[in-house]
């Protein structure tokens, strides 16, 4: 079996979600691509879907990651309550720190 890996992110830190286009099979929505947000826990380690739907293993396995985002952030047109946040689930594969990506 494949080795699990180290996490990268901990709580409270800013991460961005690469904005990258991939074919088939994601759990990152789209609205989030290339979005700001910050981790707010790690939720474990996981087999990667995204390997899984299409007959992989998974391995190794990828943290994943409670992750939120101001709602203003990824609605051009929101007029909420500035503090509202979405919260998503994210594979560390699509998290980058936050000041990489400025």
């Amino acid at each position: 079996m494949g080795q699990a890996m180290t996490p990268r992110f901990e709580s409270g830190d800013r991460v961005r979600v690469r904005d990258e286009e991939k074919p088939g099979h994601v759990r990152t929505p789209d609205y989030v691509r290339g979005k700001p947000g910050e981790v707010h826990t790690l939720l474990g380690e996981y087999r990667n879907p995204e390997d899984l739907a299409y007959g992989g293993d998974g391995l190794p396995k990828k943290p994943l990651y409670k992750v939120g985002f101001v709602q203003a952030d990824l609605w051009q047109d929101y007029d909420g309550p500035p503090v509202d946040k979405l919260y998503i689930d994210i594979y560390e594969h699509w998290l980058e720190p936050e000041e990489e990506s400025a």
